[in-house]
């Protein structure tokens, strides 16, 4: 989840000026801060500790906790800067509206990390979609990014994980400098998930995966904390960043770091 964090933080001062369009920028620019990228991932991460230290195995049993939790930390911030659907849903008990918005993508990070197969990896990144984003590119943006992770964690090679993506979710036809120059914001996860996963698979260390996604401007953001999750899970993180990520959140999310840090540990 720090990868995830740290791309939403680095990205969050361009998200609305369509990004430096270029790799060389302050890594931590004036005003950078964490949004609702992060708080919904750490969201996420706490339910699915909740499921894992409960012993909770059934899918409404898994979506509950999802769901509550999600509405809980929105209640606790509720300017992180949340979509207009998402917003209503967070303050009402309505079900899941067909989004097909990469808000199912971008707070996935911990499912890649905390179940041991692959397809338990695909189940339960569908699961944490489906409570809102239950059109079949909302999903399949949440399950991209989590099998993602999951390949990097598990030692494939970025071809392995390009080949799998390629083969089971998206066609990347492109390069970065191929559509940096018009690649402008969407936040459908057709349109930004490919991008992001195409910024980690460029990368050469976690620092330039994040460099990638922030240049190519759009929901900067989201595409940072997207890239950075997946980065996070093939390199590491150099622990100067990780001590900038504990700086710049709040100490419950802090606490749900540490314990996602030893579930971490204990599934590896």
């Amino acid at each position: 989840m720090y990868g995830a964090i740290l791309g939403d933080i680095i990205g969050s001062i361009y998200e609305f000026n369509d990004g430096p369009k270029k790799k060389e920028f302050p890594l931590f620019g004036k005003g950078c801060h964490f949004t609702d990228d992060s708080v919904m991932t750490i969201a996420v991460g706490n339910a699915l500790i909740n499921v894992l230290e409960n012993g909770i195995t059934n899918e409404n049993g898994i979506k509950k906790e999802i769901v509550g939790s999600l509405r809980d930390w929105g209640k606790e911030y509720p300017h992180a800067g949340y979509g207009g659907m998402f917003r209503k849903w967070l303050s009402s008990d309505m079900g899941p509206y067909n989004s097909f918005g990469n808000g199912s993508a971008m707070r996935v990070s911990s499912v890649g990390w905390l179940f041991d197969t692959l397809e338990e990896t695909k189940r339960m990144a569908r699961y944490t979609a489906e409570v809102t984003h239950n059109h079949p590119e909302g999903i399949k943006g949440a399950e991209a990014v989590a099998v993602a992770i999951y390949l990097a964690r598990t030692g494939k090679s970025i071809l392995e994980i390009s080949n799998y993506i390629n083969e089971n979710y998206y066609k990347i036809n492109f390069k970065l400098d191929d559509i940096r120059d018009e690649y402008t914001f969407d936040v459908s996860c057709q349109g930004s998930v490919p991008q992001a996963i195409e910024a980690f698979l460029e990368s050469t260390d976690f620092e330039d995966a994040i460099r990638n996604a922030i240049s190519i401007g759009g929901d900067t953001d989201t595409i940072g904390a997207i890239t950075g999750s997946i980065a996070e899970a093939y390199y590491g993180i150099p622990e100067e960043l990780k001590i900038e990520c504990l700086l710049r959140t709040r100490n419950d999310m802090r606490t749900i770091l540490e314990s996602f840090d030893f579930w971490k540990i204990k599934k590896d």
